[in-house]
């Protein structure tokens, strides 16, 4: 595992509202993922996990704090240090808990359309896509469309998608929480695999607790406040 950094977070806080109506959403975050390091982030609703998440996803800034992607200053306080629309389209990746894959395309043609975006030409953008899906075990379903694919295969190409430019960093929402149990382990440990061999920097907010052992880190969010649950990944074993 590489030990740069692909994520570091210094101190975000994340207040909306004033006076009476203000409402602290994350408090004094400071986290570091490395690249290759596959992060589980775990709270109940309303801890903060989503405000975290679309901060360092570059969507929905913090009030103060730095954020630093693959070693850049990318935010500093709610003022951007670069170009947004183009880091986040050539360093990060989105997984969400439906796939939100383009009805009208197919299921390469899906991942196409990122490296499509980024100026890939055409030819190029084809054949990456279709060594993606080669790897996530989902090539013979290229010239299918999404309606025609199960929940599990759809997964696979939505972080084919979010693997094509090479990002630093994948951020993922609940990416198995439409799955049942075995095809939700199968997605994550494929998930982890993956990105280990792509050297990126994972965080995965989740309510499933049932593969942690699939995770190299595990967080525990609550009231805005990140800790890092003291037993380890890979000694829960899952759950009894």
């Amino acid at each position: 595992m590489s030990t740069t950094l692909a994520v570091e977070t210094r101190h975000l806080t994340k207040v909306y509202g004033s006076g009476h109506t203000e409402v602290v959403a994350m408090r004094d975050v400071s986290v570091a993922v490395a690249r290759g390091e596959v992060v589980a982030l775990l709270g109940p609703s309303g801890s903060g996990k989503s405000t975290f998440l679309t901060a360092v996803g570059l969507i929905n800034p913090p009030s103060s704090g730095e954020i630093r992607i693959n070693g850049t200053l990318v935010q500093d306080g709610p003022r951007a240090a670069v170009n947004v629309t183009a880091f986040r389209r050539n360093n990060i990746g989105f997984v969400f808990q439906k796939a939100n894959l383009i009805p009208f395309l197919s299921a390469r043609e899906n991942i196409q359309v990122a490296l499509d975006l980024a100026g890939w030409p055409s030819r190029t953008a084809r054949d990456r896509a279709t060594a993606l899906m080669k790897t996530l075990g989902v090539a013979d379903r290229a010239d299918n469309m999404p309606s025609d694919l199960s929940g599990g295969e759809q997964q696979r190409v939505a972080i084919a998608r979010a693997l094509a430019n090479g990002p630093s960093v994948i951020l993922a929402d609940e990416p198995t929480a439409a799955l049942d149990r075995e095809r939700g382990r199968q997605v994550m440990e494929l998930f982890r695999d993956v990105v280990r061999d792509h050297a990126a920097g994972v965080i995965v907010v989740t309510h499933d607790e049932r593969a942690l052992d699939v995770f190299d880190t595990l967080y525990d969010m609550e009231d805005g406040v990140i800790r890092p649950r003291l037993v380890s990944a890979t000694s829960t074993g899952g759950p009894a």
